[in-house]
């Protein structure tokens, strides 16, 4: 398996994006990955991607993870595929069912299906969304993502579903290598969806074990769908603390995941990172975004470190 280690900041204001972005390349740091993060200062994802990957030549850009249900699956497709074009082998589009920030999910409106207004739910969990919403979020996901990795595959495509009425319709030159959809979230519906219709898994906040589990998943349901994912095609966001966390943050994630030792969620230093990267590996995941647990003004000397401390990893 190909061992890639690349960073992932959160949010990150325009104002820095720049320097960020050029540091990133001049270290020669695999990827940098942007989050969905709509009601904060941060970069837009799409618009950070093109930005970051117009200003490089070999560093790769990620959306770790971008909402798809809510945006127009054939716009994205054009946009992916444009990225693809102008920047071959570099994009790498992860997407999810939902903003982290519950407030923010009216920014994403569900198509009403055929039938009108339907009963709602979100993320398997069987809770409404916000009001006013209408559609199934897991089955507009379904959906969307159908048509998006064929738009990105197919010169043209006719698609007559629930939530998409499509005919005859293209996005121009397509891809000379098919772009890999990876899909985040780790609810047992996530996993089988990731299986049936993913190209990989950007997982999150799951220990080793957790993660060994998912990947058996996975593996099982893309087996049912008579498909298979890449052993390559298995990744975790890691947060990486340098100093012990703070009471709260601890009681936080013990609320969260409380069958989860918080040091199998978020080693504290480098050695603990390397020693947790190396299980993670043991498992079958080999891609990695490192979210470093610090403020912007000690990402300078983060990027320094990490550069030392974890590129070696990589083969």
């Amino acid at each position: 398996m190909k061992v890639r280690i690349g960073i992932g900041f959160g949010s990150v204001a325009p104002a820095g994006f720049a320097a960020l972005v050029d540091r990133l390349e001049k270290l020669e740091i695999d990827s940098l990955w942007l989050s969905e993060q709509l009601s904060t200062p941060a970069v837009d994802p799409l618009a950070g991607m093109a930005f970051a990957l117009g200003r490089t030549s070999r560093l790769k850009v990620g959306t770790g993870v971008a909402v798809l249900p809510g945006r127009n699956p054939v716009l994205l497709a054009k946009q992916l595929g444009s990225l693809a074009l102008l920047a071959p082998r570099r994009v790498l589009p992860v997407l999810g069912l939902a903003p982290g920030r519950p407030g923010d999910r009216s920014a994403y409106p569900l198509p009403v299906g055929r039938g009108g207004a339907q009963p709602v739910e979100t993320a398997g969990r069987g809770r409404p969304e916000a009001a006013g919403t209408v559609g199934r979020r897991g089955e507009v996901f379904d959906e969307a993502l159908d048509v998006l990795r064929r738009l990105l595959r197919e010169p043209r495509v006719t698609f007559h579903g629930e939530f998409f009425d499509l005919t005859d319709v293209g996005i121009g030159e397509l891809p000379t290598r098919p772009l890999d959809i990876w899909l985040g979230g780790a609810a047992p519906a996530a996993l089988r969806r990731i299986g049936r219709f993913g190209d990989g898994w950007l997982a999150s906040m799951v220990s080793p074990e957790q993660a060994a589990a998912g990947i058996a998943e996975i593996r099982a349901a893309a087996a049912a769908a008579d498909r298979r994912i890449d052993d390559d095609h298995f990744g975790l966001s890691l947060r990486v603390a340098f100093a012990p966390p703070p009471a709260d943050s601890l009681v936080a994630l013990r609320r969260r995941y409380p069958d989860v030792d918080p040091a199998r969620l978020m080693p504290v230093g480098w050695a603990a990172a390397r020693e947790l990267i190396g299980e993670y590996l043991a498992v079958g995941v080999s891609k990695f975004v490192v979210h470093p647990m610090t403020t912007p003004d000690g990402w300078p000397s983060f990027l320094d470190s990490f550069a030392a401390e974890l590129m070696p990893l990589e083969n």
